[in-house]
């Protein structure tokens, strides 16, 4: 990341649902970064995204693309985006 005070960053993530109907974009090319002692409030109506958004960042729901840049205590940068899933 290229400001060290970014936390989290994310760029052109799109989540897409494939159903019999067709595409669902739920999340279509979203960019923000979050910064050290900041604050983002993700707004917008109903059915826009944000939870589609919210569980990208925590790999509850696998992204169709884009990164998810996150610094670690130790300063290391994580793309989640691109961590296999775990099994428990």
């Amino acid at each position: 990341m290229e400001n060290n005070n970014s936390l989290l960053k994310v760029n052109n993530l799109k989540t897409y649902f494939y159903l019999d109907e067709g595409v669902l974009k739920a999340v279509d090319g979203i960019s923000f970064k979050i910064e050290k002692e900041k604050v983002l409030g993700l707004v917008g109506e109903s059915g826009c995204g944000k939870t589609t958004t919210g569980r990208c960042i925590l790999r509850a729901i696998e992204p169709t693309q884009g990164e998810i840049l996150f610094k670690t205590e130790d300063d290391k940068t994580v793309d989640i985006a691109s961590l296999k899933k775990r099994r428990a």
